[in-house]
């Protein structure tokens, strides 16, 4: 199982060698998932697949679900049943299903009722199942969050949800090692956002594409668990597959005696591998980035992508000084959506919202941090009166945290608005959205546009800035509070997270909603390995290509949030593009490129700018594209998730040099047919001219046939079952240790001291 050391190797090369159960000639490997989240939006589809095709959840033991991304953050003290307290309707479906999909295929789920609900990736480290070392994924890109633990984390797509639903493992070719160093000291009101922020304004929202991202560095090794889950969290910003923080003294005092995690002898057994888990001296990145923390100053965003970053005594860039003709447009563009004009200093510009939550912000010591600014503004400061400000934790654990030590009562004497547990603002799924042109300070992780609702802005930064603006009613600089504070000297109570975890008050269990028993799910057989595909071959296809020349399309801009909440693949060629193909005001068609003749017929899209299909890892922007006929993208780069999710559904992403595709787009723009060619793995011109591209054999050979990818893992069970045995062996607390040889208790019955 582990690799012979021959030489140094990263912390990414030891945990990636740790968990390869089979890999082809090509590189592609077969690895075996640790941990996999499960949450409402990304799932349905997943839940469905298994039982169309007769197959069970393969490790009950090793799987978590929760609601996080629809469900309301308005107070549930009337809360009874989901069916009724969830108003939309397809928000209610989606959670409804989630909680058959739990109860059939007998998993561990933290419900609305349940106290430990919450964002996944605050509930994962929260219970102590997040550890070092592992393989951690979820059908969401933020995770890897999980990746502060020292763990290899990272988003998947729904048909991924169900291959490792299916067989607890995935098919990955291994990234680049790529390397980030903070060293120095931080000055006066820079945190760990306000670092992540400037790192990605450095290196672009693609500067870690292909690359694991590890972050070493003083600044980074002096930094909270909390702290470094939020620089992990905005990895996938950055354009990086996973982020990597090495553990250690603070990584295992955050772990020990929390729920989930080894106890006693197993502990010290666990605590001996994870030491091991650093990179080697010596050990070699591929690209390696130095940051001096004295350039950081607290940091926000000015513009449509978290790469649009600023000092807060910066201003509002002037693309009339960008020489770079694209770029200008790009920044152009994006001030016209933000109503900004140049040259505004940031601390002028007011704000109509304040979002204090995410799981980027939503930590206890967050929540602290935005208070200490509540206190340092004075006894009787306010909201500002042109603001509406909320606070919404991220679990129902945080909550009560922060409620124990007080919180709660400053931020609503305050006049913030205090939530129950969610997502809440940071994507817009519930109703906590932003109306048209509605400025919002937030301490979320993406400013698209329309991520948080039609025509939102969005301002990202830190839960200190945040609360500064909250206070102020404009972007402000969090260093004029911090002088109020040391003359005030305002104190926090603290308690102890380790107090909430081992109260036994839990709510008594939603009628008909007890899980089912993981023996009960994990008795029935493993389907046959000929399981019939549901994905048509791909060889030659021949037709209109529409040309788009906008660079960093990110999935909100293919498909809004609000079109998530669906249980089915299809039906969702509306939603394609649905900002920019509908007026906002009139709702009228507009002169968009998939609104004009012929490329209402296209089936191919090309674009000329790079980093296509950045953000999130919904699996729902390939499915908008195929269902409007699109099977093929061509583009200068991808975001990795969206790449992945695109074969999954027997599309071809096709990578050629900038030119190239700048070539075919004119063709495109000219409303002349282009050929994509896979057996040939080539792109012709209707001038006869053929660009060739490449493309990992196995995905080709995928494509080419339409294989479906589980049934082809599924005749390689016997090495799974090799490995499991294997793994059991060297890191048996990987086999729900903490379920004591059973399931997490969903709700007991009676309020009796957990047994863990």
């Amino acid at each position: 199982m582990p690799a012979p050391v021959t030489q140094p190797r990263t912390l990414y090369d030891k945990i990636w060698d740790d968990h390869v159960v089979d890999v082809k000639e090509d590189g592609l490997a077969l690895i075996y998932i640790d941990r996999h989240l499960v949450h409402e939006v990304t799932s349905p589809q997943a839940f469905e697949g298994l039982r169309t095709a007769g197959r069970r959840v393969r490790r009950t033991d090793c799987t978590l679900a929760t609601v996080d991304h629809n469900i309301p953050t308005a107070s549930r003290k009337n809360l009874t049943t989901v069916e009724s307290f969830i108003e939309q309707p397809d928000s209610r479906a989606q959670c409804q299903a989630l909680e058959e999909n739990v109860k059939d295929f007998g998993l561990t789920y933290f419900g609305m009722k349940d106290r430990r609900q919450g964002i996944v990736h605050i509930i994962g480290p929260e219970q102590g199942f997040t550890l070092p070392g592992i393989t951690c994924v979820c059908g969401d890109s933020h995770t890897s969050t999980h990746g502060a633990f020292g763990s290899l984390a990272f988003g998947i797509g729904t048909s991924e949800v169900e291959h490792v639903l299916a067989t607890q493992t995935l098919l990955q070719k291994k990234g680049k090692n790529m390397r980030i160093s903070v060293e120095g000291e931080l000055l006066e009101g820079v945190n760990s956002k306000d670092v992540v922020l400037h790192i990605i304004g450095v290196i672009g929202t693609a500067g870690g594409t292909g690359c694991v991202v590890e972050y070493a560095g003083n600044v980074i090794r002096n930094f909270s668990m909390e702290a470094r889950m939020s620089i992990c969290n905005m990895s996938i910003e950055g354009g990086a597959r996973a982020g990597m923080i090495a553990p250690d003294e603070i990584t295992f005092e955050y772990l020990r005696n929390r729920p989930l995690v080894p106890k006693g002898e197993t502990w010290e057994r666990a605590e001996q591998y994870w030491r091991t888990l650093k990179s080697d001296e010596g050990a070699k990145f591929d690209i390696e980035v130095n940051i001096r923390a004295e350039d950081i100053l607290p940091t926000v965003t000015w513009g449509t992508s978290p790469q649009d970053v600023v000092a807060i005594t910066g201003k509002v860039p002037d693309p009339a000084a960008i020489t770079d003709p694209k770029k200008a447009t790009g920044i152009e563009r994006a001030l016209k959506y933000m109503g900004l004009t140049p040259n505004t200093p940031m601390e002028e510009i007011t704000v109509d919202k304040v979002f204090i939550g995410s799981c980027t912000n939503a930590r206890i010591e967050d929540l602290r941090s935005a208070a200490r600014i509540v206190l340092a503004a004075g006894p009787d400061a306010k909201v500002a009166p042109n603001v509406s400000a909320m606070v919404v934790p991220g679990s129902g654990l945080v909550k009560q945290h922060a409620e124990a030590e007080g919180l709660d009562v400053i931020f609503k004497r305050a006049g913030f608005d205090w939530r129950e547990a969610g997502c809440s603002m940071c994507l817009g799924m519930n109703p906590d959205q932003l109306k048209p042109e509605e400025r919002c300070a937030s301490t979320s992780n993406r400013n698209f546009e329309g991520r948080q609702g039609p025509r939102g802005r969005t301002h990202l930064l830190s839960p200190a800035m945040a609360a500064a603006a909250a206070i102020t009613g404009k972007l402000t600089d969090v260093r004029k509070f911090l002088g109020l504070e040391k003359a005030s000297d305002p104190k926090l109570k603290v308690t102890s997270a380790m107090d909430l975890l081992s109260d036994p008050v839990l709510p008594a269990p939603e009628p008909g909603r007890e899980a089912t028993s993981s023996s009960a799910a994990g008795d029935k057989p493993l389907p046959p390995a000929e399981t019939a595909s549901s994905v048509p071959p791909f060889r030659v296809l021949k037709g209109i290509a529409a040309p788009l020349h906008i660079e960093n399309v990110d999935t909100d801009m293919i498909i809004p949030a609000v079109y998530l909440k669906t249980l089915k693949r299809t039906g969702l060629a509306n939603a394609l593009f649905f900002a920019l193909r509908n007026n906002a005001q009139t709702g009228e068609k507009t002169d968009f490129v998939l609104n004009r003749e012929p490329y209402t017929q296209a089936k191919i899209l090309v674009s000329d700018a790079p980093n296509f299909g950045c953000g999130s890892s919904r699996e729902h922007a390939p499915w908008a594209l195929k269902d409007f006929g699109i099977l093929s993208v061509i583009a200068p780069s991808f975001g990795d998730i969206f790449r992945n999710n695109c074969m999954q559904n027997g599309m071809v992403p096709i990578v050629l040099p900038q030119a190239q595709c700048a070539a075919l787009a004119e063709d495109a723009a000219a409303q002349k047919e282009l050929e994509v060619d896979l057996e040939k793995q080539e792109v012709r011109r209707p001038s006869g001219e053929a660009f060739s591209f490449d493309i990992d054999p196995f995905r080709r050979h995928c494509l080419l046939n339409g294989l479906d990818d589980i049934a082809l893992t599924l005749q390689r069970v016997d090495r799974i079952e090799e490995f499991e045995h294997r793994r059991s062996e060297m890191w048996p607390w990987l086999d729900g240790f903490g379920y004591q040889g059973r399931k997490i208790p969903v709700s007991p019955k009676k309020s009796t001291k957990m047994e863990w």
